[in-house]
């Protein structure tokens, strides 16, 4: 018995479409089709077979930060998404560098969930 792999990560939004927005104009991630579900969301792609999943009408509040609940996502080149996230105007903090070696930059959705674009360690 074993945990095979992580399917998906879902975040609770306020507002689908604006969430939808960024995370196709911000992140660029590619949607994926969502079953009919009876409540708002959206899926979106996470690398080669991980998803995203947003669920609408978010009434909590939304714990989440750098150091607390994130998610973290492996990027290619952290040079070109620190240009395109300042390009979309997107609140972001400064690049980091772990202990290891990892490169990191933080940056948060229109609910305030922190996103980590990280470089693992050469």
């Amino acid at each position: 018995m074993q945990v095979r792999q992580l399917n998906h990560v879902a975040l609770h939004v306020a507002d689908v479409d604006q969430s939808v927005d960024f995370y196709r104009r911000v992140l660029c991630l590619p949607a994926l089709d969502r079953p009919d579900f009876d409540f708002p969301g959206a899926w979106f792609r996470l690398g080669v077979d991980q998803e995203l999943h947003l669920i609408g009408d978010r009434d909590q509040a939304v714990h989440s930060g750098h150091r607390g609940n994130h998610l973290a996502l492996i990027v290619d080149d952290l040079d070109q998404w620190e240009e395109h996230l300042d390009s979309q105007n997107a609140t972001r903090l400064p690049r980091r560098v772990r202990p290891d070696g990892a490169h990191q930059v933080f940056v948060q959705d229109p609910d305030g969930h922190w996103i980590e674009l990280c470089v693992p360690p050469s």
